[in-house]
């Protein structure tokens, strides 16, 4: 049995009784042309305030965890308008366990999007040359801020001097910035100058990293909690995975240092790591005949570091030739290292530009997301500001990997 409301011109419905909502009748709700949602309890700090409902399964979990990769074979049984909402993307899940979720009701996200980038190293600086390419149907203006001004005033002059022949406005502009603007925004993006190479897999690189990148994730986490900052919270420094899981702390922290919940939604934090995983197993797979089945078959999951997996397929899975790709895109940054160079502008354009796109006009990507309390990269979309994750039928094996990697990710 379920209640069905009206609140704030949403249709809601709910196994829970609310008060202080507008109740209605099922064909009422039944009716509504556009997103419903869907009001449930799930245990704060291991679960998120919103999420795609992608079957009926997900309307009676209990828990969340990294079993949400794996497709149900339990569907219960809902109502065919109910089903239809479903199989339509148009059924929002709201764990009203958290205290503000009603500003899930009030999400809205432009159809071209403004972009802020923190820092402009080498990453930074080289994601923004990719947003600026390909941002014209996306991304409304791209604002920068680096402690340098000069640094930001070079790129501010070299940008904004990239233009197509005719017409002159179809490109994203570039301006500075201060840091007191960085939350007006829809997308915060913070890159920082990494001294490690993020193939390094020890547990003792990525602590360094993290101890490293900590400072400033911590820093603009509280800022955007301070001004309740609605947009996506976009993290590219490494670890990728761990820096997410620190925002949403630090952001959810009060000023007597306990967690309210009251800051960035788990769904806000987003990173961008895993793409140029993907891509470099791609690479390889056109590279060498025994991994083509990777291009459409294959899936990356867990972190671009310490983590990584690649399978070179789901239908037809190969433990050896998995592991094999998996080692082949680890070690990839060494492979340019022999011959000189640094490895960042794949890294800028596969785990940044094109996922970023990806994210605004709501198509599968990498990011690492939040699953029960972890970050973890996996291939998802976002929908409304709420997360999808692509739900498969994995191999056993697989399985088991991708369990031990979302458990050794599970350390903050």
């Amino acid at each position: 049995m379920y209640y069905y409301y009206k609140h704030k011109k949403n249709v809601l419905f709910s196994p829970y009784e609310y008060r202080g909502f507008t109740s209605i009748n099922e064909s009422m709700a039944q009716n509504s042309s556009g997103t419903i949602f869907f009001l449930g309890r799930l245990p704060l700090a291991k679960s998120r305030m919103s999420f795609v409902i992608s079957d009926s399964s997900l309307l009676y979990i209990k828990t969340e965890g990294i079993d949400l990769l794996n497709r149900s074979e339990n569907k219960p049984f809902v109502t065919n308008w109910i089903l239809e909402k479903i199989e339509q993307r148009k059924i929002i899940y709201i764990n009203t366990e958290y205290p503000n979720w009603e500003s899930v009701l009030d999400r809205a996200y432009p159809a071209k999007w403004n972009i802020n980038i923190i820092a402009l190293g080498d990453i930074g600086s080289s994601l923004l040359t990719g947003l600026k390419l390909l941002g014209r149907d996306y991304i409304n203006k791209i604002s920068i801020y680096d402690k340098n001004l000069k640094n930001a005033e070079r790129w501010e002059f070299e940008l904004n001097q990239i233009s197509p022949p005719f017409p002159y406005d179809t490109l994203p502009e570039v301006d500075i910035i201060d840091e007191d603007e960085l939350m007006q925004c829809d997308m915060i993006i913070l890159c920082t100058a990494d001294e490690f190479d993020s193939h390094n897999s020890s547990l003792d690189i990525r602590m360094a990293q993290l101890k490293k990148n900590s400072e400033m994730i911590t820093l603009y986490a509280q800022h955007a909690r301070n001004k309740q900052f609605k947009g996506i919270f976009a993290i590219m420094s490494d670890p990728v995975d761990l820096l997410c899981k620190r925002a949403f702390t630090e952001s959810n922290r009060d000023k007597n240092n306990h967690i309210d919940f009251r800051g960035l939604a788990p769904e806000q934090i987003r990173g961008y790591g895993l793409g140029i995983m993907n891509a470099r197993a791609l690479y390889y797979s056109k590279k060498y005949p025994k991994f083509k089945q990777y291009m459409h078959e294959g899936r990356a999951f867990g972190s671009n570091g310490s983590g990584l997996i690649i399978a070179d397929s789901i239908e037809n899975y190969n433990d050896v030739l998995s592991d094999e790709l998996t080692e082949l895109a680890l070690n990839a940054n060494l492979e340019m290292n022999k011959l000189g160079y640094k490895s960042y502008i794949a890294p800028a354009i596969s785990s940044g530009a094109h996922p970023i796109i990806a994210t605004i006009s709501q198509d599968w990507h990498y990011a690492s997301t939040f699953i029960g309390g972890v970050f973890m990269g996996a291939n998802n979309r976002l929908i409304n500001g709420s997360c999808e994750l692509e739900r498969l039928d994995l191999p056993e094996k697989l399985f088991s990997k991708i369990q031990s990697s979302y458990k050794k990710l599970d350390i903050l």
